[in-house]
């Protein structure tokens, strides 16, 4: 059994998906609305939503003969969640990296700065 982050995440694998994400953004849509920028069949795009809403990233309602599709964030924000977490390890980790280079040009300046000085002749 796959756990739902995942599932998310081969959801999102997708261009064709995210791109029909990035539109439900924007408010509901039907199947058709969602298919009109595409080149590939109904059915493709009917096959895509599917995979969307079982990772429970949209959801399809029934409005008369119509079945618009409307985005579902709560997925979205767990895989946020999870990526946020290294989002934060790596921006540490940065941090450090950079802190630790600028003490390395500060010792590399200061060393040039004693090997620049002129010398003192010997008594």
């Amino acid at each position: 059994m796959t756990d739902r982050l995942s599932t998310t995440f081969a959801a999102l694998a997708d261009p064709t998906r995210r791109a029909i994400l990035a539109r439900l953004a924007t408010g509901e849509a039907s199947v058709n609305e969602l298919a009109e920028p595409f080149e590939i069949s109904l059915p493709a795009v009917s096959r895509h939503l599917k995979v969307l809403e079982s990772a429970g990233l949209i959801s399809r309602t029934r409005e008369a003969q119509l079945r618009p599709c409307k985005l579902e964030p709560e997925a979205l924000r767990q895989a946020f969640s999870w990526m946020e977490t290294y989002r934060r390890f790596w921006d540490d980790s940065f941090d450090r990296m950079a802190d630790y280079l600028a003490e390395l040009q500060a010792k590399s300046a200061k060393t040039s700065e004693i090997k620049s000085r002129p010398k003192e002749p010997k008594a």
